[in-house]
């Protein structure tokens, strides 16, 4: 079986920064999103991406951005992946010289095999619970509603902690996990304890 990659989203402060690259993510998250709690702004994005070391991925979140935005964020931030969570379609995706994810919004009746269709370019599909705002809503989603058969790699967010992650590896068997609000202390405030939690949880998960 081959070991989960794991992101952690939302990452506002150093020692979040710290705390996750130390407990052995694969991938840290910037929310450029200005409703979200865990948004951070381009200036302090660049700020705590010096910290990060190489082999650990850059990855921007993005919702209903204007092109320039996303341009200018490029610009300030070594972004290494873009991960779209709105509306947003393949031509809004695709050619800014980066890899990209679109997330999906899980509830019964969407028909994901057509949804990974729209988006061809894609590196893989992030597959979120549906929530009346975008991101990070902490909560879990059916995951039998999960064909078989896709198309692009799986990545599995929505409500998971250290807790459940292990049996969502397991029933799932996603490329990778994202988490966000299950290792935090308070909203956009990390908890050291709770992402190495977390990031054991995975690994216990492959025995």
């Amino acid at each position: 079986m081959h070991r989960t990659r794991i992101k952690i989203c939302g990452l506002t402060r150093e020692e979040d920064v710290d705390a996750a690259v130390g407990a052995g993510a694969d991938a840290i998250g910037f929310v450029f999103y200005p409703p979200s709690p865990r948004h951070v702004s381009f200036a302090r994005a660049a700020e705590l991406a010096r910290r990060v070391p190489p082999f650990v991925t850059v990855v921007g979140l993005f919702v209903n951005t204007p092109r320039a935005e996303v341009d200018e964020a490029l610009r300030q931030v070594p972004i290494q992946l873009l991960q779209f969570h709105g509306d947003e379609e393949e031509a809004d995706c695709a050619g800014f010289g980066r890899p990209y994810v679109k997330a999906a919004r899980m509830r019964p009746g969407l028909d994901l095999l057509k949804y990974a269709a729209r988006f061809p370019g894609a590196q893989g599909l992030l597959l979120d619970a549906f929530v009346e705002a975008y991101g990070g809503g902490g909560e879990t989603f059916d995951w039998s509603l999960i064909p078989s058969g896709l198309p692009l790699p799986l990545i599995l967010s929505g409500g998971l902690h250290a807790g459940n992650v292990g049996e969502a590896i397991r029933r799932v068997r996603p490329w990778a996990v994202d988490v966000s609000s299950g290792v935090e202390a308070a909203k956009g405030i990390k908890d050291a304890a709770r992402i190495t939690e977390f990031v054991a949880g995975v690994r216990h998960a492959h025995g």
